[in-house]
């Protein structure tokens, strides 16, 4: 009592000292002064009042990963995610070259019954989730769809739409809908497993193109763009999670990798800004940098500065969604002559279905290849080792041929850096920052995590240890403890 008494007395000194005058307070309890109030009705409204102070703090919030770059595998690197009430699991494919989060939903027309890749398929019904419901045209969340093309929407029946052609030729349409996405979120180096946030994702219910193939089928697509309709921008929104996330992809036969909406912190990663988007609407809403040249052992290699400029139709996109590379049409042959020519004379060079590969013996490895670095904006240079390059397509007697895993667009000056090259380093997209940094790293190992953007005061967690961890869990007990004794004391000034 001594202490509420000293706070009365002080919010009252300060109060009249600003004011120039003495001020009369009247003070009450939050909470009458009677035996008629319940702990458990306490306890609800701390609760609530924990909930809020809990979202208006970023989390580190993490989701498994799981698939492999090489496509005799699988292809692709994919997600899951739980959606509605109850909670429903989805696997989805990760791709930073879109925006928007979609999963199949009931009456698809296209969509995929079953898949290779041992998942078993679900389809998302609105209709079973007691927390779900339609996007309208009228939802501001919908009119800011329709301004960056990520939305459209029907006169007929006031309905929020989509329409998605990705760069595959494949294509998705559907509608829109809120619901909560359940997600296991780091909150000062503490595990939360039962978190949640309402989200705006697509019910889709046509697909066509690959999308319809059951060899590489997932339920749907996650979408890590910048624009408004995507998950992390939603979340960062909420103030639920920073404005940055990150990757970390196996390239290894077994996969899988880290990946999470936070800022994984290594002291070896470099940075390039990213490419204003006023400059190209075209490749909108991907992730643009400047590259600016391309060495190959430490030589640059003769092409054109302005075959990498950036224009509307001109430029170099990020692509999680991409399998392999793809260099503009121009700078391809002067690539590919720099590397065949720094190859050890053993080495026999072959094409093979208008790919340049080598056929080596076997008692080499693609460690006798070139070195290649890709030179940003910054200073910032992304360097591959062979296997960054180089795709191993089979055997030949006693050895093995490898192929140049960049490939060419032909009559397009666009340059690709897909999961090729994106395995096996640490990438982080530092939206707030408007800047992408890149490391080499086992990603295999941990990482350490923070959710500052680069920025104040930061938490690290071990996210390769995510799951399972007492003391984590342990340090959330302590926090909600902490802050109910806290709230419990707390008292309403009123004038």
């Amino acid at each position: 009592m001594e202490t509420v008494a000293a706070a009365f007395f002080f919010a009252a000194v300060v109060l009249s000292a600003v004011g120039g005058s003495p001020v009369t307070l009247t003070l009450e309890r939050a909470f009458p002064s009677n035996d008629g109030v319940e702990l458990s009705e306490l306890r609800a409204r701390d609760s609530l009042r924990h909930r809020r102070m809990l979202q208006s703090t970023n989390y580190v919030v993490d989701f498994p990963v799981k698939g492999t770059f090489d496509p005799s595998q699988v292809g692709l690197y994919y997600t899951k995610v739980k959606l509605g009430t109850p909670p429903r699991e989805f696997y989805v494919q990760i791709d930073t070259g879109s925006d928007v989060l979609w999963v199949s939903c009931g009456s698809c027309n296209g969509c995929p019954q079953t898949s290779g890749l041992q998942i078993q398929l679900n389809y998302f019904d609105p209709r079973s989730s007691s927390t779900s419901s339609l996007i309208s045209c009228s939802d501001r969340r919908c009119r800011s769809g329709v301004q960056t093309s990520d939305a459209s929407c029907s006169s007929q029946n006031n309905q929020c739409t989509y329409t998605f052609q990705y760069g595959d030729g494949s294509g998705t349409s559907g509608y829109y809908v809120s619901d909560l996405m359940h997600f296991a979120g780091i909150f000062e180096g503490t595990l939360t497993t039962n978190s949640s946030a309402s989200v705006v994702f697509g019910c889709s219910i046509l697909q066509t193109g690959d999308l319809t193939k059951s060899e590489r089928a997932v339920d749907g697509i996650f979408g890590f763009g910048q624009q408004g309709m995507s998950v992390i921008s939603q979340l960062s929104l909420q103030g639920i999670a920073p404005r940055v996330f990150s990757h970390c992809l196996k390239g290894d036969n077994s996969g899988g990798g880290v990946l999470v909406l936070g800022e994984i912190v290594e002291p070896n990663i470099v940075y390039s800004p990213l490419v204003q988007s006023q400059y190209v609407h075209l490749l909108e809403p991907h992730y643009n940098l400047n590259l600016q040249s391309i060495s190959v052992n430490g030589q640059i290699v003769p092409i054109a500065p302005a075959v990498f400029a950036t224009s509307n139709n001109r430029g170099t996109i990020v692509d999680s969604g991409t399998t392999l590379a793809y260099l503009a049409e121009e700078a391809y042959n002067p690539f590919v002559n720099a590397i065949t020519a720094l190859v050890p004379q053993s080495v026999r060079s072959v094409l093979s279905r208008g790919n340049q590969c080598y056929l080596i013996t076997t008692s080499s490895n693609v460690d006798i290849f070139p070195q290649v670095s890709l030179n940003f904006a910054g200073g910032a240079s992304l360097v591959l080792r062979p296997q960054d390059y180089l795709m191993q397509q089979n055997y030949i007697g006693e050895g093995s041929v490898w192929c140049i895993g960049f490939q060419r667009i032909p009559g397009q000056s666009i340059t690709i850096l897909g999961d090729l090259v994106l395995k096996d380093k640490i990438f982080v997209y530092d939206l707030a920052g408007q800047r992408i940094g890149w490391a080499n790293y086992d990603c295999s190992l941990p990482v350490n995590v923070s959710a500052s953007a680069g920025r104040g005061r930061s938490e690290f967690v071990d996210a390769g240890e995510l799951s399972g961890s007492s003391s984590l869990r342990a340090g959330l007990h302590m926090l909600i403890n902490t802050l109910f004794l806290a709230l419990f004391m707390h008292i309403t000034l009123i004038l």
